[in-house]
């Protein structure tokens, strides 16, 4: 079973929570005897910070979410924060959990709108609760511990926009310059998807446009209208190449893909078919219908799937 992006972060959490803990505790452990001395804090903080990896501030705040020391930075103290009222910050709302260590969610930072979080240890005083050590981290310093993820095959539904859905049935499909031409125009693309190098195109039926990628140049796209579209000779801008290897969808099945996607276009005067994308490399097709709903599968899901599957699912 594939990892999704919340199992990614779930992994990348627990490794950085067991990076953190050790030393946050310590240091809290440190704070303890000077808790309520702001200065006795400051120093406390400043000797401790070096050994807090890949923290941008430390701080302590008591129960009430009121603190009482400096920031501690990289650049020494901040004295501007202290006193601050952090507990209406969304760390500040999440339970620590009973061991007293906790890594919040993610949130977005006041001072430099970016995505942070930060990590609570629990200070102790004479076995009772007195408040909490803060640091605080930017998620651009933090290392990537877990692997990308990959996106999922299962079919996924995405319902749009309720005024579209709304008023489906009040609007019928006018025919696009790339409807009159339709044949020709999948001819092209097919070419160009089976031996010109395009790994993934995104047509747009109603526009009468495709959007495609090349492996010669992935990180930019290229616009095909409606003038390209009608033009065979725009293959020849494309110089021929292998079909890639590792692709999910076989060669063979990208003419029976684009087949499918006309026969989805053109069934019917109100659910038809508006903007479809093919990606040779994951194997998805995605679409998007009149009625604004998207849907993700994988192509032999796609091309198993009937007129009856369509027209009953995308209202």
């Amino acid at each position: 079973m594939q990892d999704s992006w919340k199992d990614s972060i779930y992994r990348q959490r627990e490794q950085l929570a067991l990076m953190l803990h050790e030393p946050l505790a310590r240091l809290a452990a440190e704070c303890a005897p000077v808790w309520g001395d702001r200065a006795g804090l400051n120093d406390v903080l400043l000797h401790g910070f070096p050994r807090i990896p890949y923290c941008t501030f430390l701080y302590c705040v008591d129960t009430d979410g009121l603190q009482i020391c400096d920031n501690v930075g990289k650049s020494g103290l901040l004295p501007e924060h202290f006193g601050r009222d952090r507990s209406q910050r969304p760390y500040m709302k999440e339970a620590v959990p009973a061991w007293g260590f906790l890594l919040s969610d993610a949130y977005i930072s006041l001072l430099k709108k970016r995505p942070s979080l930060t990590a609570l240890q629990i200070v102790r005083v004479g076995g009772h609760v007195v408040g909490y050590l803060g640091a605080d981290f930017d998620l651009r310093n933090l290392p990537v511990t877990a692997e990308l993820y990959e996106e999922p095959g299962n079919w996924r539904q995405i319902k749009g926009d309720p005024a579209i859905r709304g008023n489906v049935f009040q609007q019928c499909r006018v025919d696009s310059p790339m409807d009159l031409n339709l044949t020709q125009a999948l001819s092209i693309l097919e070419e160009l998807l089976t031996h010109r190098g395009v790994f993934q195109c995104q047509i747009h039926f109603s526009s009468s446009q495709a959007t495609i990628w090349t492996l010669a140049d992935p990180y930019r796209y290229r616009i095909l209208d409606q003038e390209a579209l009608s033009d065979p000779d725009i293959c020849l801008v494309y110089p021929p190449q292998d079909y890639p290897a590792d692709a999910l969808i076989p060669r063979r099945r990208v003419r029976e893909i684009l087949d499918h996607l006309r026969d989805l276009r053109m069934a019917d005067e109100n659910i038809y078919l508006r903007m479809s994308s093919i990606n040779l490399f994951n194997g998805m097709i995605s679409l998007t219908f009149s009625c604004d709903g998207s849907h993700y599968m994988r192509y032999d899901e796609f091309l198993d799937k009937g007129g009856a599957f369509w027209f009953g699912a995308v209202t």
